[in-house]
């Protein structure tokens, strides 16, 4: 899959992105391997950090195609060339300011981080892996249904349940929050409707986290109101 993608991208001299909110620290990626030409993610996602932080890495090939655009970015806030300056990462010797970064996140990024390192990277994903395992064992033995059948395509951080026939998603989303102060999400853009989103991954990817959520879908189910659907 990656081969043909990128073989195409190579025909059409396109760069390749990956978003990996979701995903890093949680998820196996290789960017170099995987020949990832930009990789983003966020931090309060799998990496547990406050909001506000955003890691971001580019290949040799996208900062070639940066640098030598010929056309200015259509935001101050977009000129990589200039951020890449600004965090010293083009070999100039002279910075010159941007603006102002978010520095009591970015230590709270470090020291998330240092956390992971701690875990092991290989050691996360196992964990994510294990837990998303047993989370899809529990649902489907209370008669839900996955949204991705296919169980080797499925994100081991965040999970998608189709909703329940007969029941009004937003009820059983709405009952949990005030019942269990969980919040579960529903579909978004396609899937909207369709579907419930529940996040496993952090500090929040184990049995216990998954023991709960499920007690949670299992109270909603028996306690909102079902149609005759």
């Amino acid at each position: 899959m990656t081969i043909t993608v990128n073989l195409r991208l190579s025909r059409y001299d396109c760069l390749f992105l990956v978003d990996s909110v979701a995903s890093m620290g949680g998820a196996p990626v290789y960017m170099d391997l995987q020949e990832i030409d930009i990789l983003y993610s966020g931090s309060q996602k799998v990496l547990n950090a406050p909001p506000g932080t955003a890691p971001i890495s580019f290949s040799e090939r996208a900062c070639r195609k940066i640098f030598n655009r010929s056309t200015k970015p259509v935001s101050f806030f977009l000129d990589l060339k200039w951020l890449s300056n600004y965090w010293g990462c083009n070999g100039e010797a002279t910075r010159v300011y941007h603006h102002t970064g978010p520095v009591s996140a970015f230590y709270s990024l470090r020291e998330s981080l240092a956390i992971l390192v701690e875990e092991g990277l290989e050691h996360s994903w196992e964990r994510h892996r294990k837990v998303a395992d047993y989370f899809h064992t529990g649902l489907q033995r209370m008669g839900l249904k996955l949204f991705v059948e296919d169980k080797a395509l499925r994100l081991p951080t965040v999970t998608t349940i189709v909703a329940p026939r007969g029941y009004d998603w937003k009820d059983i989303t709405a009952y949990i929050m005030k019942k269990h102060n969980l919040e579960i999400s529903g579909g978004l853009g396609p899937s909207a409707g369709m579907v419930l989103r529940v996040g496993l991954m952090g500090c929040n990817s184990s049995v216990s986290g998954a023991d709960m959520v499920l007690a949670a879908l299992r109270d909603a189910l028996m306690h909102c109101h079902k149609s005759k659907v």
